[in-house]
């Protein structure tokens, strides 16, 4: 027997793959998720934009500081950020996070 087949019998390896696949496969399904997050409204010539970030809770100080590399926080509210100054090439990082439910533009009176 080989060294590999003889490792592949091996539970704690076989786990150990097992973990790498379901992170791997979470991280693909962020990565593929992201772009269906983001309002068809945000579509448009202009370099930089104002995005409202919608969470299924209320944010907290984490979640402020994790957009603060996207742009200006200017608010928050019950359950969304308000960040200003998005490049449009970051909208996909900004919605990536599995706890973002959508991100659209500023509301009015917002």
């Amino acid at each position: 027997m080989s060294i590999a087949s003889e490792a592949l019998r091996s539970p704690k390896l076989r786990i150990a793959l097992g973990a790498i696949a379901a992170w791997a496969l979470f991280q693909l399904w962020l990565t593929i998720a992201a772009p269906a997050k983001i309002s068809p409204e945000l579509k448009g010539a202009s370099e930089k934009v104002n995005v409202q970030i919608e969470l299924p809770f209320t944010p907290e100080r984490f979640h402020v500081l994790a957009f603060q590399q996207y742009g200006r926080v200017s608010g928050t509210d019950e359950h969304s950020i308000e960040l200003r100054g998005v490049k449009r090439t970051d909208l996909n990082a900004v919605a990536r996070p599995y706890w973002v439910t959508a991100v659209g533009p500023i509301k009015e009176g917002g």
